[in-house]
């Protein structure tokens, strides 16, 4: 019959909620893309704790206390004061001091001083000053 409405379950009417959760669903997976170099800046931002933590658990367990002052003030002026950021430096620190002392070898000075100089430098491009 011409002119009558034919039922088809795959069809959905402008107005039915099918219809609007499919137009819904690509609208917030638009609003997540936004956030995702805040995910990488979080990734290199743990990635940098770490390695100053490794750095000031490798000084402490080799008695270098000039650079362990230095890696702290390092994270405490240029890092977010997070309880997050504190823990990732500070797990760091413990496991390269623990791994120490498990017959890790101390490295020279010189050679701590430049990891310590990188790290930092990264520490601050990732997280720059804000005035």
């Amino acid at each position: 019959m011409p002119g009558v409405p034919v039922y088809n379950p795959g069809m959905t009417s402008p107005g039915s909620p099918n219809m609007k959760i499919r137009h819904l669903l690509p609208c917030l997976a638009l609003l997540t893309l936004p956030s995702l170099p805040a995910f990488a800046a979080e990734d290199a931002g743990e990635a940098a704790l770490t390695a100053l933590g490794k750095i000031n658990g490798t000084a402490l367990a080799c008695q270098q206390m000039a650079i362990v002052s230095r890696a702290r003030n390092a994270v405490a002026t240029t890092a977010p004061k997070t309880r997050e950021n504190g823990e990732i430096f500070e797990n760091a620190t413990n496991a390269a001091f623990l791994a120490h002392g498990e017959g890790g070898a101390c490295p020279e000075a010189t050679q701590l001083v430049e990891r310590l100089t990188a790290a930092e430098a990264e520490l601050a491009r990732i997280f720059p000053v804000r005035q």
